[in-house]
């Protein structure tokens, strides 16, 4: 081997020497930067984990600048996603830009999955119409799990002249059940995963017809009522969500947060509620943002929803349904195409959903009493909000 070949080796072991020392001074230095930020990882109760991003709906998440656990409720939250958890303010700026892109795009893909169009309401077992909109207009039933329409249960009463109340889609009888039975039947649909029910049971709990101790002592359990209808909102049931972000709103059983509420009526919306689409629009309204709130309000009253339907010739005419000078209709927020397309879906929604025994169910005075499911609906006023309750059993 010549001396050049030598000297060569020399020098490539000295550089491949200076590169690892280089390394572990890098390593070194990124490690006391991520200590130095994360100073008040121990005030939050965050311990050592995996590096990697948020864990969603969990009371424990992972800090996604650092990977760092801790709990949910003392973390910093991405002001835009609401996804990506910090354990401080410092490993929140310190992630800015990395996190900007992803936030981006979990922003784009939430707009869109937010202003979808509503499809049809979930039909009737048994006619197999679309339910229409109000809890009220339909019966959930404890036997099999089932919301049916009243006027199918109209039918049935009719066919049997009134002389034994059945389950018109399971035929077990009804007027024998007390309700022992019925909370009993109703907590074997909420451990069979039946969403319906983890609603309904909260509203019992929420009312005051189950108590503390699961008996009808008549005692409110608001702090089980909101976990039940969060339960039901993750199942899939919309109307969980909504009252859990009704909850925020009015703080029954939490603090006020309106942030939140508005968080649950979006995720209420996209189940498919258009009372909470309607309420998001009162919430943007409120807020000046008026394009936003008309985009709500659209697309509730082509879904069908009166209130909604009302709320929209307010952003098309000057003068809104009410009789009042509406900003928004002078500003033309609604075209008047937009206006039309409106009208023509809203009736075809509500034609959908019409039938004659529900027609003749409405005009029977029969489903005017019983238990009580929360529907809370918001004014479209910018000032006033009204609260609707519909009873039956």
């Amino acid at each position: 081997m010549s001396s050049t070949d030598t000297t060569k080796d020399v020098e490539d072991d000295n550089i491949d020497t200076v590169n690892e020392d280089i390394e572990r001074v890098v390593i070194s230095e990124d490690k006391k930067d991520t200590d130095k930020d994360c100073t008040s990882c121990e005030q939050n109760n965050i311990t050592e984990g995996t590096e990697g991003v948020a864990l969603k709906d969990t009371s424990v998440c992972v800090c996604a600048s650092c990977g760092k656990k801790g709990d949910s409720d003392d973390m910093n939250t991405c002001n835009k996603c609401k996804e990506a958890k910090y354990c401080n303010a410092a490993c929140k700026k310190k992630h800015r830009k990395k996190h900007k892109k992803a936030c981006e795009k979990r922003m784009a893909e939430f707009e869109e999955a937010l202003f979808k169009e509503h499809p049809p309401n979930e039909e009737c077992p048994i006619c197999l119409i679309p339910l229409e909109h109000g809890r009220d207009l339909s019966t959930f039933k404890s036997c099999c799990g089932k919301r049916i329409c009243n006027g199918c249960i109209y039918a049935m009463l009719i066919n049997m002249k009134g002389l034994v109340d059945k389950c018109p889609f399971c035929r077990v009888l009804q007027d024998a059940t007390s309700n022992k039975e019925h909370n009993k039947r109703m907590k074997s649909l909420i451990d069979n995963g039946n969403a319906e029910a983890h609603c309904i049971l909260a509203g019992y709990y929420e009312t005051g017809v189950l108590g503390h101790n699961g008996e009808n002592d008549g005692v409110r359990d608001l702090a089980k009522a909101n976990e039940l209808f969060l339960k039901a909102g993750e199942l899939g049931c919309a109307s969980g969500y909504l009252a859990v972000g009704e909850n925020y709103r009015l703080g029954k059983g939490v603090e006020i947060d309106k942030t939140k509420a508005k968080y649950y009526y979006e995720l209420a919306a996209m189940k498919g509620s258009v009372h909470a689409r309607h309420n998001l629009g009162c919430e943007e309204e409120q807020a000046g943002n008026l394009h936003r709130a008309y985009k709500h309000y659209l697309l509730a009253a082509r879904a069908g929803f009166e209130r909604s339907k009302n709320a929209v010739k307010g952003g098309w005419s000057p003068i809104s349904h009410t009789g009042r000078v509406s900003t928004a209709g002078l500003m033309g927020i609604v075209t008047s195409e937009e206006y039309a397309n409106m009208l023509v879906s809203y009736c075809g929604r509500q034609n959908e959903m019409k039938s004659d025994a529900r027609d003749k169910a409405a005009a029977s005075g029969v489903f005017t009493s019983s238990f009580v499911e929360n529907e809370t609906i918001y004014n479209s006023s910018k000032s006033r909000r009204r609260d609707t309750s519909a009873a039956k059993r």
